[in-house]
Protein backbone atom coordinates (compact mmCIF):
# COMPACT_ATOMS: atom_id res chain seq x y z
CA UNK A 1 0.00 0.00 0.00
CA UNK A 2 1.35 3.15 -1.25
CA UNK A 3 0.60 6.88 0.06
CA UNK A 4 0.15 9.54 -2.48
CA UNK A 5 -0.26 12.80 -3.12
CA UNK A 6 -1.89 15.39 -5.37
CA UNK A 7 -2.84 18.68 -5.76
CA UNK A 8 -6.73 19.12 -5.71
CA UNK A 9 -6.95 20.54 -9.44
CA UNK A 10 -5.09 17.38 -10.69
CA UNK A 11 -7.33 14.70 -8.83
CA UNK A 12 -10.14 16.47 -9.90
CA UNK A 13 -8.97 15.90 -13.32
CA UNK A 14 -8.22 12.42 -13.22
CA UNK A 15 -11.97 11.78 -12.87
CA UNK A 16 -13.74 10.06 -15.74
CA UNK A 17 -10.43 9.55 -17.34
CA UNK A 18 -9.09 7.13 -18.88
CA UNK A 19 -6.15 8.20 -20.37
CA UNK A 20 -4.93 9.72 -16.98
CA UNK A 21 -1.98 8.01 -14.55
CA UNK A 22 -3.48 4.42 -13.16
CA UNK A 23 -5.93 4.77 -15.82
CA UNK A 24 -7.96 7.40 -13.75
CA UNK A 25 -10.62 7.40 -10.86
CA UNK A 26 -13.76 5.73 -11.09
CA UNK A 27 -16.28 4.49 -8.27
CA UNK A 28 -17.12 0.72 -8.14
CA UNK A 29 -20.34 -0.25 -8.17
CA UNK A 30 -20.17 -0.82 -4.60
CA UNK A 31 -20.53 2.89 -3.44
CA UNK A 32 -23.94 4.09 -2.60
CA UNK A 33 -25.38 6.78 -4.59
CA UNK A 34 -24.06 10.85 -3.91
CA UNK A 35 -25.54 12.02 -1.32
CA UNK A 36 -23.95 15.35 0.07
CA UNK A 37 -26.36 18.55 -0.27
CA UNK A 38 -25.15 22.08 -1.23
CA UNK A 39 -24.32 23.62 1.85
CA UNK A 40 -22.24 20.58 2.47
CA UNK A 41 -20.54 20.71 -0.89
CA UNK A 42 -20.04 24.77 0.29
CA UNK A 43 -18.82 23.49 3.65
CA UNK A 44 -16.13 21.32 1.85
CA UNK A 45 -15.00 24.42 -0.49
CA UNK A 46 -14.81 26.43 2.85
CA UNK A 47 -12.83 24.07 4.67
CA UNK A 48 -10.03 23.52 2.05
CA UNK A 49 -9.84 27.66 1.69
CA UNK A 50 -9.58 27.35 5.16
CA UNK A 51 -6.15 25.25 5.09
CA UNK A 52 -8.45 22.60 7.19
CA UNK A 53 -7.20 18.65 6.77
CA UNK A 54 -9.82 16.52 4.69
CA UNK A 55 -9.26 13.07 5.23
CA UNK A 56 -7.04 10.91 3.38
CA UNK A 57 -8.52 8.60 0.98
CA UNK A 58 -9.06 5.25 0.01
CA UNK A 59 -8.37 3.34 -3.44
CA UNK A 60 -7.71 0.10 -5.37
CA UNK A 61 -5.53 -0.22 -8.60
CA UNK A 62 -6.88 -3.10 -10.71
CA UNK A 63 -7.21 -4.30 -14.03
CA UNK A 64 -9.91 -6.27 -12.96
CA UNK A 65 -13.23 -6.52 -15.08
CA UNK A 66 -15.08 -5.12 -11.96
CA UNK A 67 -18.24 -3.23 -12.23
CA UNK A 68 -18.30 0.69 -12.14
CA UNK A 69 -19.65 3.99 -13.29
CA UNK A 70 -18.41 7.80 -13.54
CA UNK A 71 -18.34 10.30 -11.62
CA UNK A 72 -21.32 12.97 -11.72
CA UNK A 73 -21.20 15.90 -13.59
CA UNK A 74 -23.81 17.45 -13.58
CA UNK A 75 -26.05 16.19 -10.30
CA UNK A 76 -29.59 16.93 -10.43
CA UNK A 77 -32.37 14.89 -7.26
CA UNK A 78 -33.66 12.40 -10.41
CA UNK A 79 -30.45 11.21 -11.78
CA UNK A 80 -30.14 7.28 -11.97
CA UNK A 81 -27.13 5.45 -11.42
CA UNK A 82 -27.68 3.38 -14.40
CA UNK A 83 -26.93 6.01 -16.66
CA UNK A 84 -23.11 6.51 -15.56
CA UNK A 85 -22.46 2.56 -15.70
CA UNK A 86 -18.92 2.17 -17.28
CA UNK A 87 -18.55 -1.45 -19.70
CA UNK A 88 -16.80 -3.47 -17.53
CA UNK A 89 -13.27 -3.72 -18.85
CA UNK A 90 -9.53 -5.11 -18.57
CA UNK A 91 -7.74 -1.82 -18.56
CA UNK A 92 -6.16 -0.61 -15.57
CA UNK A 93 -7.75 1.80 -13.32
CA UNK A 94 -8.53 3.20 -10.03
CA UNK A 95 -11.31 2.81 -7.79
CA UNK A 96 -12.52 5.32 -5.29
CA UNK A 97 -13.30 2.52 -2.35
CA UNK A 98 -13.29 5.34 0.49
CA UNK A 99 -13.60 9.63 -0.26
CA UNK A 100 -16.32 9.59 -3.16
CA UNK A 101 -18.59 12.21 -1.59
CA UNK A 102 -15.50 14.48 -0.98
CA UNK A 103 -13.90 13.89 -4.56
CA UNK A 104 -17.98 14.14 -6.25
CA UNK A 105 -18.17 17.70 -4.56
CA UNK A 106 -15.05 18.52 -5.87
CA UNK A 107 -15.93 17.40 -9.26
CA UNK A 108 -19.25 19.07 -9.08
CA UNK A 109 -17.72 22.50 -7.50
CA UNK A 110 -14.66 22.86 -10.39
CA UNK A 111 -16.24 21.12 -13.32
CA UNK A 112 -19.97 20.62 -13.22
CA UNK A 113 -23.52 21.85 -11.26
CA UNK A 114 -25.70 21.31 -9.15
CA UNK A 115 -29.45 20.84 -9.56
CA UNK A 116 -29.86 22.83 -13.25
CA UNK A 117 -26.49 22.39 -15.81
CA UNK A 118 -26.87 26.60 -15.18
CA UNK A 119 -26.17 26.40 -11.29
CA UNK A 120 -22.41 25.96 -10.84
CA UNK A 121 -20.62 27.21 -8.12
CA UNK A 122 -19.99 30.70 -7.29
CA UNK A 123 -17.06 32.51 -4.69
CA UNK A 124 -17.98 35.08 -2.68
CA UNK A 125 -14.43 36.99 -3.50
CA UNK A 126 -15.27 39.75 -0.64
CA UNK A 127 -15.76 37.02 1.73
CA UNK A 128 -13.13 35.91 4.22
CA UNK A 129 -13.72 37.65 6.96
CA UNK A 130 -12.58 35.75 10.62
CA UNK A 131 -15.68 33.94 12.32
CA UNK A 132 -16.07 31.02 14.79
CA UNK A 133 -14.71 27.84 13.69
CA UNK A 134 -18.37 26.17 13.14
CA UNK A 135 -19.44 29.27 11.06
CA UNK A 136 -18.82 29.43 7.18
CA UNK A 137 -16.04 32.27 6.68
CA UNK A 138 -15.38 31.57 2.91
CA UNK A 139 -18.60 31.91 1.25
CA UNK A 140 -19.40 29.28 -1.86
CA UNK A 141 -22.88 28.38 -2.81
CA UNK A 142 -24.35 27.78 -6.48
CA UNK A 143 -26.12 30.28 -8.69
CA UNK A 144 -27.23 30.47 -12.37
CA UNK A 145 -25.55 32.58 -14.24
CA UNK A 146 -27.59 34.97 -15.41
CA UNK A 147 -28.96 36.08 -11.70
CA UNK A 148 -25.17 35.89 -10.12
CA UNK A 149 -24.18 39.18 -8.98
CA UNK A 150 -20.67 40.65 -8.00
CA UNK A 151 -18.60 40.12 -5.63
CA UNK A 152 -19.85 36.35 -6.90
CA UNK A 153 -17.51 34.52 -9.42
CA UNK A 154 -17.36 31.41 -10.62
CA UNK A 155 -15.24 29.21 -8.93
CA UNK A 156 -14.00 27.22 -11.99
CA UNK A 157 -13.00 30.83 -13.60
CA UNK A 158 -10.39 31.06 -10.77
CA UNK A 159 -9.25 27.25 -10.17
CA UNK A 160 -9.63 25.73 -13.55
CA UNK A 161 -7.50 28.46 -15.37
CA UNK A 162 -3.97 27.62 -17.30
CA UNK A 163 -1.32 29.97 -18.42
CA UNK A 164 -2.04 32.95 -16.31
CA UNK A 165 -0.72 34.11 -13.04
CA UNK A 166 -2.07 34.46 -9.60
CA UNK A 167 -2.39 38.08 -9.98
CA UNK A 168 -3.60 38.04 -13.38
CA UNK A 169 -5.95 36.42 -12.38
CA UNK A 170 -7.35 38.56 -10.07
CA UNK A 171 -7.10 41.84 -11.76
CA UNK A 172 -9.44 40.25 -14.51
CA UNK A 173 -12.07 39.02 -11.36
CA UNK A 174 -11.39 43.04 -10.40
CA UNK A 175 -12.84 44.04 -14.02
CA UNK A 176 -16.06 42.34 -13.48
CA UNK A 177 -16.72 44.20 -10.69
CA UNK A 178 -20.04 46.53 -11.26
CA UNK A 179 -18.55 49.11 -8.89
CA UNK A 180 -15.25 51.05 -7.75
CA UNK A 181 -13.37 48.93 -5.57
CA UNK A 182 -11.96 50.21 -2.57
CA UNK A 183 -8.09 49.48 -1.71
CA UNK A 184 -9.20 47.18 1.11
CA UNK A 185 -11.83 44.89 -1.63
CA UNK A 186 -8.81 44.74 -3.93
CA UNK A 187 -6.63 43.37 -1.16
CA UNK A 188 -9.31 41.14 -0.48
CA UNK A 189 -9.43 39.91 -3.87
CA UNK A 190 -6.11 39.36 -4.71
CA UNK A 191 -5.99 37.93 -1.00
CA UNK A 192 -8.83 34.93 -1.64
CA UNK A 193 -7.32 34.34 -5.33
CA UNK A 194 -4.19 33.65 -4.09
CA UNK A 195 -5.26 31.44 -1.20
CA UNK A 196 -7.80 29.77 -3.55
CA UNK A 197 -4.56 28.61 -6.24
CA UNK A 198 -2.85 28.12 -3.23
CA UNK A 199 -5.29 25.34 -2.05
CA UNK A 200 -6.60 24.09 -5.27
CA UNK A 201 -3.74 24.26 -7.68
CA UNK A 202 -0.47 24.61 -6.52
CA UNK A 203 -0.16 22.51 -2.95
CA UNK A 204 -0.48 18.25 -2.68
CA UNK A 205 -3.68 18.59 -0.37
CA UNK A 206 -5.08 15.41 -1.47
CA UNK A 207 -3.71 12.62 -0.16
CA UNK A 208 -4.47 8.82 -0.82
CA UNK A 209 -4.16 5.76 -0.15
CA UNK A 210 -3.45 3.14 -2.96
CA UNK A 211 -3.75 -0.27 -2.90
CA UNK A 212 -1.94 -1.84 -5.82
CA UNK A 213 -4.13 -5.17 -7.23
CA UNK A 214 -2.11 -4.66 -10.47
CA UNK A 215 1.32 -5.61 -8.98
CA UNK A 216 -0.40 -7.82 -6.12
CA UNK A 217 -3.10 -9.15 -7.31
CA UNK A 218 -3.38 -11.93 -4.99
CA UNK A 219 -3.38 -9.43 -2.10
CA UNK A 220 -5.99 -7.05 -3.37
CA UNK A 221 -8.39 -8.98 -5.44
CA UNK A 222 -12.08 -7.99 -6.15
CA UNK A 223 -13.66 -10.54 -2.94
CA UNK A 224 -10.79 -8.79 -0.16
CA UNK A 225 -11.86 -5.37 -1.67
CA UNK A 226 -15.33 -5.68 -0.66
CA UNK A 227 -14.18 -6.82 2.89
CA UNK A 228 -11.59 -3.50 3.05
CA UNK A 229 -14.19 -1.77 1.54
CA UNK A 230 -17.20 -2.16 4.72
CA UNK A 231 -14.49 -2.32 7.16
CA UNK A 232 -13.32 0.76 6.03
CA UNK A 233 -16.86 2.51 6.03
CA UNK A 234 -17.96 0.43 9.21
CA UNK A 235 -15.91 1.75 12.11
CA UNK A 236 -17.69 5.35 12.14
CA UNK A 237 -20.91 6.91 10.74
CA UNK A 238 -20.08 7.65 6.98
CA UNK A 239 -22.00 4.55 5.80
CA UNK A 240 -25.53 3.00 7.25
CA UNK A 241 -25.27 -0.74 7.44
CA UNK A 242 -27.99 -1.10 4.79
CA UNK A 243 -25.19 0.71 2.81
CA UNK A 244 -22.35 -1.85 3.87
CA UNK A 245 -25.28 -4.28 2.83
CA UNK A 246 -25.94 -3.55 -0.28
CA UNK A 247 -22.51 -3.10 -1.25
CA UNK A 248 -22.30 -7.15 -0.23
CA UNK A 249 -25.85 -7.81 -2.01
CA UNK A 250 -24.04 -5.66 -5.15
CA UNK A 251 -20.85 -7.42 -5.42
CA UNK A 252 -22.76 -10.58 -6.50
CA UNK A 253 -25.91 -9.34 -8.33
CA UNK A 254 -25.19 -7.43 -12.02
CA UNK A 255 -28.73 -6.53 -11.73
CA UNK A 256 -28.73 -4.87 -8.27
CA UNK A 257 -28.84 -1.28 -8.85
CA UNK A 258 -31.06 -1.25 -12.05
CA UNK A 259 -33.66 -3.31 -10.64
CA UNK A 260 -33.70 -1.39 -7.26
CA UNK A 261 -33.51 1.68 -9.49
CA UNK A 262 -36.37 0.87 -10.84
CA UNK A 263 -38.37 -0.47 -8.05
CA UNK A 264 -38.02 2.64 -6.30
CA UNK A 265 -39.22 5.06 -9.39
CA UNK A 266 -42.47 3.18 -9.34
CA UNK A 267 -43.00 3.68 -5.70
CA UNK A 268 -42.52 7.25 -5.42
CA UNK A 269 -44.27 8.08 -8.06
CA UNK A 270 -47.09 10.79 -6.46
CA UNK A 271 -44.69 12.03 -4.23
CA UNK A 272 -43.43 9.39 -1.70
CA UNK A 273 -40.12 8.74 -0.69
CA UNK A 274 -39.53 4.69 -0.34
CA UNK A 275 -35.81 4.33 -0.25
CA UNK A 276 -32.98 1.75 -0.61
CA UNK A 277 -32.82 1.30 3.56
CA UNK A 278 -36.66 0.26 3.49
CA UNK A 279 -36.44 -2.47 0.77
CA UNK A 280 -33.23 -3.68 2.21
CA UNK A 281 -35.45 -4.18 5.37
CA UNK A 282 -38.27 -5.13 3.90
CA UNK A 283 -36.23 -8.37 1.84
CA UNK A 284 -34.72 -9.44 5.17
CA UNK A 285 -37.98 -9.27 6.99
CA UNK A 286 -39.73 -11.37 4.49
CA UNK A 287 -37.15 -13.66 4.03
CA UNK A 288 -37.67 -14.63 7.74
CA UNK A 289 -34.11 -13.12 8.48
CA UNK A 290 -35.65 -10.75 11.16
CA UNK A 291 -35.50 -7.12 10.60
CA UNK A 292 -32.16 -6.26 12.21
CA UNK A 293 -29.53 -4.94 10.36
CA UNK A 294 -26.28 -7.64 10.36
CA UNK A 295 -23.43 -8.00 8.09
CA UNK A 296 -23.13 -11.62 8.47
CA UNK A 297 -26.67 -12.08 7.07
CA UNK A 298 -25.49 -10.97 3.90
CA UNK A 299 -22.21 -13.67 5.00
CA UNK A 300 -24.65 -16.75 5.54
CA UNK A 301 -24.30 -18.16 2.14
CA UNK A 302 -27.58 -18.07 1.72
CA UNK A 303 -29.24 -14.58 2.17
CA UNK A 304 -28.22 -12.86 -0.77
CA UNK A 305 -28.57 -15.80 -3.32
CA UNK A 306 -32.24 -15.90 -1.45
CA UNK A 307 -32.69 -11.93 -2.14
CA UNK A 308 -32.00 -12.30 -5.57
CA UNK A 309 -34.21 -15.49 -6.55
CA UNK A 310 -37.08 -13.95 -4.88
CA UNK A 311 -36.62 -10.43 -6.04
CA UNK A 312 -39.35 -10.36 -8.53
CA UNK A 313 -41.79 -11.58 -5.97
CA UNK A 314 -40.51 -9.29 -2.92
CA UNK A 315 -40.72 -6.50 -5.34
CA UNK A 316 -44.27 -7.28 -6.63
CA UNK A 317 -45.20 -7.81 -2.48
CA UNK A 318 -43.78 -4.29 -1.51
CA UNK A 319 -45.46 -2.78 -4.75
CA UNK A 320 -48.95 -4.40 -3.81
CA UNK A 321 -48.23 -3.06 -0.40
CA UNK A 322 -47.87 0.53 -1.51
CA UNK A 323 -51.16 0.23 -4.26
CA UNK A 324 -53.50 -0.68 -1.22
CA UNK A 325 -52.06 2.00 1.03
CA UNK A 326 -53.01 4.39 -1.79
CA UNK A 327 -56.21 3.25 -2.90
CA UNK A 328 -57.79 2.11 1.08
CA UNK A 329 -56.86 4.39 3.53
CA UNK A 330 -56.06 7.53 1.92
CA UNK A 331 -52.47 8.02 2.14
CA UNK A 332 -51.14 9.48 -0.86
CA UNK A 333 -48.13 11.43 -0.27
CA UNK A 334 -45.10 10.58 1.84
CA UNK A 335 -46.65 13.95 3.92
CA UNK A 336 -49.09 11.54 5.50
CA UNK A 337 -47.03 8.48 5.88
CA UNK A 338 -44.94 9.19 9.12
CA UNK A 339 -43.51 5.94 9.54
CA UNK A 340 -42.77 3.33 6.22
CA UNK A 341 -41.69 0.42 8.44
CA UNK A 342 -45.02 0.29 9.51
CA UNK A 343 -45.84 -1.26 6.34
CA UNK A 344 -43.89 -3.96 6.86
CA UNK A 345 -45.64 -6.44 8.74
CA UNK A 346 -48.26 -6.00 5.64
CA UNK A 347 -45.67 -6.61 2.88
CA UNK A 348 -44.59 -9.53 5.41
CA UNK A 349 -48.51 -10.80 4.75
CA UNK A 350 -48.87 -9.84 0.87
CA UNK A 351 -45.52 -12.07 0.36
CA UNK A 352 -46.42 -15.23 1.96
CA UNK A 353 -50.29 -15.20 2.06
CA UNK A 354 -51.22 -12.99 -1.31
CA UNK A 355 -54.92 -14.84 -1.41
CA UNK A 356 -55.47 -13.71 2.23
CA UNK A 357 -53.93 -10.73 1.98
CA UNK A 358 -57.10 -9.59 -0.91
CA UNK A 359 -59.75 -10.23 1.16
CA UNK A 360 -58.20 -9.80 5.06
CA UNK A 361 -59.97 -7.51 7.11
CA UNK A 362 -58.50 -4.75 9.22
CA UNK A 363 -55.78 -3.66 7.49
CA UNK A 364 -56.95 -0.10 7.03
CA UNK A 365 -57.68 0.10 10.99
CA UNK A 366 -54.08 -1.42 11.64
CA UNK A 367 -52.41 1.12 9.28
CA UNK A 368 -54.22 4.06 10.78
CA UNK A 369 -54.08 3.40 13.93
CA UNK A 370 -50.46 2.56 14.26
CA UNK A 371 -49.61 5.88 11.80
CA UNK A 372 -51.63 7.72 14.36
CA UNK A 373 -50.22 6.32 17.51
CA UNK A 374 -46.63 6.58 16.51
CA UNK A 375 -45.85 3.19 17.19
CA UNK A 376 -43.23 2.60 14.90
CA UNK A 377 -41.34 5.34 16.47
CA UNK A 378 -38.27 4.57 18.06
CA UNK A 379 -36.44 1.06 17.33
CA UNK A 380 -39.05 -0.93 15.87
CA UNK A 381 -37.23 -4.17 14.89
CA UNK A 382 -37.95 -6.64 17.76
CA UNK A 383 -41.24 -5.43 16.65
CA UNK A 384 -41.79 -5.76 13.69
CA UNK A 385 -40.08 -9.86 14.13
CA UNK A 386 -43.07 -10.23 17.16
CA UNK A 387 -45.53 -9.25 14.64
CA UNK A 388 -44.38 -11.02 12.00
CA UNK A 389 -44.07 -14.12 13.96
CA UNK A 390 -47.73 -13.63 14.64
CA UNK A 391 -48.67 -13.91 11.14
CA UNK A 392 -46.62 -16.54 10.66
CA UNK A 393 -48.48 -18.31 13.73
CA UNK A 394 -51.78 -17.56 12.70
CA UNK A 395 -50.93 -18.10 9.06
CA UNK A 396 -52.84 -14.77 8.52
CA UNK A 397 -53.41 -11.33 9.71
CA UNK A 398 -55.51 -11.22 12.60
CA UNK A 399 -56.15 -7.67 14.21
CA UNK A 400 -57.10 -8.73 17.34
CA UNK A 401 -53.71 -10.74 18.28
CA UNK A 402 -51.89 -7.86 16.02
CA UNK A 403 -52.96 -4.92 18.51
CA UNK A 404 -52.47 -7.71 21.10
CA UNK A 405 -48.84 -8.05 19.96
CA UNK A 406 -48.69 -4.67 20.05
CA UNK A 407 -49.34 -3.68 23.75
CA UNK A 408 -47.49 -6.50 25.15
CA UNK A 409 -44.52 -4.33 23.55
CA UNK A 410 -45.60 -1.37 25.71
CA UNK A 411 -46.99 0.82 22.72
CA UNK A 412 -50.22 2.27 22.78
CA UNK A 413 -52.46 2.10 20.43
CA UNK A 414 -55.01 4.50 22.16
CA UNK A 415 -56.16 7.55 19.76
CA UNK A 416 -57.57 10.19 22.19
CA UNK A 417 -58.47 13.60 22.04
CA UNK A 418 -54.74 14.58 23.50
CA UNK A 419 -53.32 12.49 20.11
CA UNK A 420 -55.54 14.77 17.96
CA UNK A 421 -54.66 17.91 19.09
CA UNK A 422 -51.39 17.65 19.87
CA UNK A 423 -50.71 18.26 15.98
CA UNK A 424 -49.60 21.56 15.18
CA UNK A 425 -49.05 23.27 11.64
CA UNK A 426 -45.78 22.37 9.89
CA UNK A 427 -45.76 18.90 12.29
CA UNK A 428 -44.95 15.57 10.20
CA UNK A 429 -47.89 13.94 10.95
CA UNK A 430 -50.26 16.54 10.34
CA UNK A 431 -50.87 15.77 7.37
CA UNK A 432 -52.27 12.23 8.72
CA UNK A 433 -54.91 13.30 10.29
CA UNK A 434 -55.66 15.47 7.32
CA UNK A 435 -55.23 13.04 4.93
CA UNK A 436 -57.99 10.89 6.79
CA UNK A 437 -60.06 13.84 7.21
CA UNK A 438 -60.10 15.04 3.51
CA UNK A 439 -60.76 12.12 2.20
CA UNK A 440 -61.69 13.26 -1.27
CA UNK A 441 -59.21 15.89 -1.42
CA UNK A 442 -56.71 15.53 -4.15
CA UNK A 443 -53.36 14.38 -2.46
CA UNK A 444 -51.86 13.21 -6.37
CA UNK A 445 -51.30 16.61 -7.92
CA UNK A 446 -49.66 16.78 -11.35
CA UNK A 447 -46.48 18.85 -9.95
CA UNK A 448 -45.18 18.71 -5.83
CA UNK A 449 -45.49 22.40 -5.72
CA UNK A 450 -48.92 22.06 -6.44
CA UNK A 451 -50.15 20.07 -3.55
CA UNK A 452 -52.00 20.47 -0.80
CA UNK A 453 -51.13 23.39 1.90
CA UNK A 454 -51.78 23.45 4.93
CA UNK A 455 -53.13 27.24 6.21
CA UNK A 456 -54.25 28.77 9.24
CA UNK A 457 -57.63 29.88 9.04
CA UNK A 458 -57.13 33.08 11.83
CA UNK A 459 -53.78 34.67 10.15
CA UNK A 460 -50.93 34.53 11.98
CA UNK A 461 -50.39 38.25 11.20
CA UNK A 462 -53.99 38.66 13.06
CA UNK A 463 -53.49 37.21 15.80
CA UNK A 464 -50.11 38.78 16.55
CA UNK A 465 -52.05 41.88 16.63
CA UNK A 466 -53.50 41.13 19.75
CA UNK A 467 -51.84 42.54 23.06
CA UNK A 468 -51.84 42.06 26.73
CA UNK A 469 -50.75 44.18 29.17
CA UNK A 470 -46.75 44.12 30.41
CA UNK A 471 -47.39 43.89 34.25
CA UNK A 472 -43.46 45.41 34.20
CA UNK A 473 -43.88 48.24 32.22
CA UNK A 474 -48.15 48.49 32.01
CA UNK A 475 -47.88 48.85 28.37
CA UNK A 476 -50.12 46.48 25.71
CA UNK A 477 -46.49 44.61 24.43
CA UNK A 478 -47.41 41.07 25.12
CA UNK A 479 -48.57 38.60 22.28
CA UNK A 480 -52.18 37.13 23.69
CA UNK A 481 -51.82 34.93 21.83
CA UNK A 482 -48.75 32.66 21.84
CA UNK A 483 -47.28 30.01 18.99
CA UNK A 484 -48.66 27.37 20.38
CA UNK A 485 -52.24 28.59 20.12
CA UNK A 486 -51.70 30.19 16.57
CA UNK A 487 -50.23 27.06 15.54
CA UNK A 488 -52.48 24.64 16.52
CA UNK A 489 -54.67 22.15 14.47
CA UNK A 490 -57.79 23.32 15.20
CA UNK A 491 -56.74 26.64 13.51
CA UNK A 492 -55.51 25.21 10.74
CA UNK A 493 -56.99 23.92 7.24
CA UNK A 494 -55.79 22.08 4.23
CA UNK A 495 -56.04 24.29 0.81
CA UNK A 496 -55.10 23.62 -2.54
CA UNK A 497 -51.90 25.34 -3.82
CA UNK A 498 -54.49 27.84 -6.04
CA UNK A 499 -56.87 28.60 -2.87
CA UNK A 500 -53.31 29.37 -0.97
CA UNK A 501 -51.51 30.92 -3.92
CA UNK A 502 -50.90 34.61 -4.30
CA UNK A 503 -54.31 35.97 -5.22
CA UNK A 504 -55.67 33.08 -2.62
CA UNK A 505 -56.01 33.26 1.06
CA UNK A 506 -53.16 34.15 2.50
CA UNK A 507 -53.98 36.33 5.18
CA UNK A 508 -57.44 37.06 4.26
CA UNK A 509 -59.66 36.95 7.47
CA UNK A 510 -61.81 34.35 8.32
CA UNK A 511 -64.97 36.41 8.25
CA UNK A 512 -63.99 37.67 4.76
CA UNK A 513 -63.14 33.78 3.35
CA UNK A 514 -66.60 31.86 4.46
CA UNK A 515 -68.22 34.50 3.65
CA UNK A 516 -71.33 33.83 1.91
CA UNK A 517 -70.33 36.64 -1.16
CA UNK A 518 -67.35 34.43 -1.06
CA UNK A 519 -69.44 31.46 -2.36
CA UNK A 520 -71.08 33.88 -5.42
CA UNK A 521 -73.64 34.19 -2.48
CA UNK A 522 -74.87 30.13 -2.76
CA UNK A 523 -75.22 28.78 0.79
CA UNK A 524 -75.29 25.37 -0.97
CA UNK A 525 -71.29 26.22 -1.72
CA UNK A 526 -71.39 27.73 1.54
CA UNK A 527 -72.48 25.15 3.41
CA UNK A 528 -70.56 22.23 1.88
CA UNK A 529 -67.19 23.99 2.53
CA UNK A 530 -67.85 24.85 6.01
CA UNK A 531 -68.60 20.90 6.06
CA UNK A 532 -65.38 19.48 4.28
CA UNK A 533 -63.62 22.26 6.65
CA UNK A 534 -65.19 21.63 9.68
CA UNK A 535 -65.85 25.42 10.33
CA UNK A 536 -68.28 26.50 13.06
CA UNK A 537 -71.64 27.37 10.59
CA UNK A 538 -71.86 30.53 13.66
CA UNK A 539 -70.73 34.09 11.28
CA UNK A 540 -70.28 35.41 15.00
CA UNK A 541 -67.02 32.88 15.60
CA UNK A 542 -65.12 33.85 12.93
CA UNK A 543 -64.65 37.17 14.37
CA UNK A 544 -61.39 37.74 16.13
CA UNK A 545 -62.87 38.67 19.35
CA UNK A 546 -64.24 35.26 19.02
CA UNK A 547 -60.60 33.17 18.39
CA UNK A 548 -61.03 31.38 21.91
CA UNK A 549 -64.87 30.10 21.01
CA UNK A 550 -63.95 29.45 17.36
CA UNK A 551 -61.07 27.48 18.57
CA UNK A 552 -63.29 25.21 20.85
CA UNK A 553 -65.97 24.52 18.43
CA UNK A 554 -64.28 23.68 16.05
CA UNK A 555 -62.29 21.10 18.07
CA UNK A 556 -66.19 19.79 19.14
CA UNK A 557 -66.58 19.38 15.50
CA UNK A 558 -63.31 17.79 14.99
CA UNK A 559 -63.12 15.03 17.74
CA UNK A 560 -67.23 14.19 16.51
CA UNK A 561 -65.34 13.47 12.67
CA UNK A 562 -62.14 11.31 14.31
CA UNK A 563 -64.36 9.50 16.52
CA UNK A 564 -66.98 8.26 14.17
CA UNK A 565 -64.04 7.48 11.32
CA UNK A 566 -61.33 5.92 14.41
CA UNK A 567 -63.65 4.85 16.75
CA UNK A 568 -61.83 7.03 19.39
CA UNK A 569 -61.63 5.30 23.07
CA UNK A 570 -62.98 1.78 21.80
CA UNK A 571 -60.74 -0.91 21.17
Amino acid sequence: MQNKKLTIRKIVSYLNDDEAEGGGLWLPNIQRPFVWGEDQIARLFDSIMREYPISTLLVWKTKEAVKHRRFIDNYHRDIKLTDFYVPENNRSKMMVLDGQQRLQSLFIGLKGSYSGVDRELYFDVLSGEKVAPEDIRYRFAFHEKAKVVWPWVRFKDIVVVHNKLDMQIAQDIERLATQPLTNDDKEKVHTNIARARQEFVHDDNITYQELDGIDNPDTYHVDDIVEIFIRANSGGTKLGKSDLLFSLLIASWEDADGELEGLLETLNQGGFEYDRDFVLKCCLTVLGKGARYEVGKFRDGTTKEEIVNNWDSIATAIKAVRDFVVTKTYIRSDKALPSYLALIPLIYFRYHYPQKFASAEGLQEYLLRVLVTGVFGGSPDNLIDKLVRNIQENHGFILSEIFGVIRADNRSLEISSEVIFNQFYLSRTIHLFFNLWYQDFNYTPALDANGPQVDHIFPQSMLKTVKVMNPDSGRLNILRYRAEQRDQIANCMLLTAEENGFQGKRDTPPAQWFALSHFDDDPKKQADYLRLHLIPSDPALWELDNFEQFIEARKALITEKFSRMLRIGKE
